[in-house]
């Protein structure tokens, strides 16, 4: 009876381990590089091309669950009319091959009710989907911040999507999926910058945040609305803090990202969508995780000891 126990402990340990790589945030291709530069291949998996028939891209996206993709309310300016979208989930390069790539029709966009303007916040557009996505490595759901979690200013986070590289510069070649390291940056810091130049009036809502350099140099630009903030915690997961939401111009000083809050939108998305993954903002890592299910089972284990 102990080996059996054993044996269901090991493979217990070994379901966990699998099940964690099936999980929402987990990026299977591991080797990309960081700051300013094409990503690898597979390295965001979440990440989806926001296309229409007659422009071409247009937005980012991020895949939450099977059937909905996050975005951005600006990137549909009128969403009852959906009929000429396309989404691209699985893309890496805007041209050429890829080959985990699916195509998807919006079957509706749900944005708030009272959206007008990206400045005046609740910029968010969750986009359902006429045909869901199939699982593969390089098609993962990217996982949520529970409500009102806080990602800490400084925090090292990832921004990707295939906008423009400079202010009017589109990218070039095959298009690859570009990435850009930048840390969170305290919102009433944030606000104390923009108001540098009283004559450009934004005021940073609640239900915003910014990421950036206040010496400027990297950022998202025109292209990458509605792409991902994402942000890693401590058990490995990539978390989305924010929205790409608006900007004055691209990567100036004191003129950093200003990004719809997820967190602060968590029930708005949990009120529309099922099964959405959340994580706090610092969650245990996967080490906590396994030695609490071994002292749970070791208890079990030395019960069958006597048998």
């Amino acid at each position: 009876m102990l080996y059996i126990s054993n044996r269901i402990v090991f493979l217990v340990l070994i379901g966990v381990w699998m099940g964690e790589a099936r999980e929402c945030g987990r990026t299977p291709m591991l080797n990309r590089i960081v700051g300013g530069s094409d990503s690898s291949e597979g390295a965001w998996p979440w990440q989806v091309d926001i296309q229409t028939d007659s422009q071409g891209h247009v937005c980012g996206g991020t895949i939450i669950t099977g059937n909905w993709v996050l975005s951005a309310a600006h990137c549909f300016p009128n969403p009852n009319d959906i009929s000429s979208y396309l989404i691209y989930a699985g893309r890496q390069q805007m041209q050429g091959w890829n080959p985990d790539m699916t195509s998807h029709r919006i079957l509706r966009v749900v944005v708030p009710l009272g959206y007008t303007d990206p400045q005046l916040g609740q910029d968010i557009a969750l986009v359902e989907l006429a045909t869901p996505v199939v699982w593969a490595d390089r098609i993962q759901p990217v996982c949520l911040p529970k409500a009102n979690a806080e990602f800490s200013s400084d925090m090292k986070c990832m921004i990707t999507g295939w906008g423009d590289i400079r202010d009017g510069v589109a990218l070039a070649g095959a298009g690859p999926l570009q990435e850009v390291q930048v840390p969170i940056i305290d919102s009433r810091m944030c606000q104390d910058m923009f108001l540098i130049n009283p004559t450009e009036n934004i005021d940073i809502r609640h239900d915003m945040m910014c990421a950036g350099f206040q010496e400027g140099g990297k950022d998202s630009c025109q292209g990458d609305s509605g792409g991902p903030l994402v942000c890693q915690v401590s058990d490995g997961s990539w978390v989305q803090a924010g929205i790409v939401s608006f900007g004055l111009g691209c990567a100036k000083a004191n003129r950093p990202g200003v990004y719809a809050k997820v967190s602060s939108l968590t029930n708005y998305i949990q009120s529309h969508v099922g099964d959405v993954q959340l994580k706090s903002a610092s969650s245990h890592n996967w080490v906590d995780q396994v030695m609490v299910l071994i002292w749970t089972v070791i208890p079990m284990v030395l019960v069958q000891l006597p048998r």
